[in-house]
């Protein structure tokens, strides 16, 4: 039987087994990664349309007609949620506008039977997130900024990661995402100059948190 030399700790056969097992570990490591990213971004559907149970077009009601977002998400500025609008803020056009399409008889059946419409959602936060939709929009951050350029959708998607380094980011450095409040809705929004940002957070005394319990509750 072969003997292990008093200098060699391990044999030659498990020595070369350990390299061979760190040469696989550094070239499965770009795979391992690359995987991550892949998984990460098919569970955020980052840009991928949503379909819906009606053919609802956001640029045609945001940007065609001109029609504020708050219209339809009217707890936007006042709760934590935005608000998904009943059957009746459809009809309130409706009625008078296309009243006989087939498309929207889901609409009017909705209204008709009192039963809401069931709408797919786009952008869902785990149940352990915390967000408040009424604090970010009262301190002018823009819908786009976490939306993208709604108004410019026909089928919605999820423009942005939303993930928790996303938002603690943000947090960090709020600037570059603050306009005037009253601007909030406006897309493709510009600021007259540079330095419209710092004022907002100047004058608003915008600090945002950065501990866990901010989202974390």
């Amino acid at each position: 039987m072969a003997r292990t030399p008093p200098d060699q700790v391990f044999s030659l056969r498990v020595e070369m087994a350990v390299k061979l097992g760190v040469l696989a570990l550094f070239m499965l490591f770009p795979l391992i990664v690359g995987y991550a990213v892949w998984r990460e971004s098919a569970y955020q559907k980052v840009g991928e349309p949503v379909a819906q149970p009606i053919p609802f077009s956001h640029k045609h009601h945001a940007a065609d007609d001109g029609i504020d977002c708050r219209y339809c998400h009217t707890t936007v500025e006042k709760a934590a949620s935005a608000g998904i609008p009943p059957s009746k803020t459809c009809m309130n056009c409706h009625s008078q506008i296309w009243s006989n399409s087939p498309y929207l008889e889901p609409v009017r059946a909705s209204y008709r039977d009192d039963e809401p419409l069931r709408w797919t959602r786009v952008h869902d936060l785990p149940d352990y997130v915390y967000f408040n939709h009424s604090a970010h929009v009262t301190r002018g951050v823009g819908c786009e900024s976490c939306h993208g350029r709604i108004d410019q959708m026909v089928k919605v998607w999820q423009a942005k990661p939303l993930t928790m380094a996303w938002c603690v980011d943000c947090h960090r450095n709020p600037t570059p995402n603050l306009r005037e409040p009253a601007n909030v809705t406006v897309m493709g929004y510009q600021p007259r100059d540079g330095g419209e940002g710092q004022r907002v957070k100047d004058r608003l005394k915008i600090n945002p948190p950065t501990d866990c319990t901010t989202c974390h509750r």
